[in-house]
């Protein structure tokens, strides 16, 4: 099972200082910066999913590329813009979720092919058009017209695109995008690409989906499946499930799960192979909305607000496992969730992440030459630190699945 990573320009800075929480002053983003296959040892992910709507932006506005990134990419190609290694693999698509509220995609097969082309990928989806609900015993003359015409829509501009893969002859390994709102439709989708010529698949618009609903399609699709037909996930990470997965043909999926959870989750944000842990939050008294209102009314005083976070940090920086300082820091901690007037103390929670203080014992480089800073919930190079960190957890969880099930093989 091979996982991908999509690219949303997230990257790090190898000079960040992290006492004074700031860049170097010559510095350049993406030139400078790092991906998380450079400052890990070995590459989290065996690829990288780009899509043309990031680097080229879409019917909503400008991508994630600045206009250098953008000339960069093309010019260079996508495996010299990431400074990729030869074992991650590359796959492009259109970024659906970017013109969801479209009547048709803003691009054509064509178009997309061409992205794929210009930027040299390994393999490229489809053009497609994302269905967004689930109705498992639904036929197509009982669903939304707008369902059944997206899946029509959805196999014309694969049709549409793997022609122009022959015509070309492009060294882009074509995947066919399949849509679908049930086990039935899904199926019927896969059988189709497959008479079209495909024989890799990515099935889009199950994110919303529960796992039981995923393993209902994937049970539908293995009974049309051709043995040399391999499956993608798109957006799908389900670590517990991923044997099941396998066994009904899935052979690759992407998530931004493990990485987004680092900062967007409420509590499980940093990842061991065990469980999760809440990170520490001190964030930054220039970039807490609420603080800096409360500063601005005058209910808060900026030097009491800067020497909380200052003592904060100074506590956990400090900590060496022992009873005594792991109080200092909940103190330290307290006072400043004070001086914040958070509305939701995580005080307990930070006591077992201290308590354990899991960064001390594992293997990643980056907990190893970060220590502490990595669990705290502050500003983008932590976070995303953090983020790289809990990508190489889920390889560990990945490579672990697949060990044990080469030992219940042999």
């Amino acid at each position: 099972m091979k996982f991908y990573f999509p690219d949303s320009q997230d990257l790090v800075s190898p000079t960040y200082d992290f006492m004074r929480d700031e860049y170097v002053a010559h510095r350049v983003r993406q030139r400078d910066d790092r991906y998380a296959h450079e400052v890990l040892e070995s590459a989290p992910y065996h690829g990288v999913l780009v899509s043309k709507s990031i680097v080229d932006g879409s019917i909503k506005g400008a991508g994630k590329y600045s206009a250098a990134q953008r000339a960069r990419i093309y010019r260079m190609g996508v495996r010299r813009f990431f400074r990729l290694p030869d074992t991650v693999e590359t796959l492009g698509d259109n970024g659906a979720f970017n013109y969801v509220d479209e009547e048709v995609p803003p691009v054509t097969a064509e178009q997309t092919l061409d992205f794929y082309d210009e930027c040299g990928f390994d393999a490229g989806i489809s053009t497609d058009h994302i269905i967004f609900g689930y109705e498992p015993d639904a036929g197509e003359s009982e669903v939304e017209p707008q369902w059944a015409e997206r899946r029509r829509l959805t196999l014309r501009l694969a049709e549409q695109f793997i022609n122009a893969t022959r015509e070309r002859r492009t060294s882009v390994r074509p995947v066919g995008a399949a849509q679908g709102w049930s086990p039935a439709s899904f199926a019927d989708s896969v059988h189709a690409l497959q008479d079209m010529g495909y024989e890799r698949i990515a099935l889009g618009g199950m994110v919303p989906l529960k796992t039981a609903q995923i393993l209902e399609c994937l049970t539908q699709i293995f009974d049309v499946l051709k043995p040399e037909t391999e499956l993608h996930l798109l957006g799908i990470t389900r670590v517990d499930s991923m044997d099941k997965f396998a066994a009904l043909g899935v052979t690759s999926f992407d998530s931004t799960s493990a990485f987004r959870q680092a900062f967007m989750d409420d509590r499980n944000n940093y990842h061991t192979k065990d469980r999760a842990y809440v990170a520490i939050r001190v964030p930054q008294v220039d970039g807490n909305p609420t603080l800096k209102r409360a500063i601005l009314a005058g209910s808060v005083s900026q030097r009491d607000a800067m020497s909380a976070e200052r003592e904060a940090l100074t506590a956990l920086r400090s900590y060496d496992g022992s009873t005594a300082t792991r109080v200092g820091c909940l103190d330290a901690l307290g006072a400043y969730e004070s001086v914040c007037q958070t509305k939701k103390s995580y005080l307990t929670a930070y006591e077992e992440t201290l308590e354990a203080a899991p960064w001390t014992r594992c293997p990643c480089n980056l907990c190893q030459q970060h220590g502490v800073e990595i669990a705290i919930f502050r500003g983008t190079e932590r976070n995303k630190r953090r983020g790289f960190h809990n990508m190489s957890v889920l390889a560990q969880q990945m490579s672990a699945l697949k060990a044990t099930r080469g030992d219940a093989d042999g």
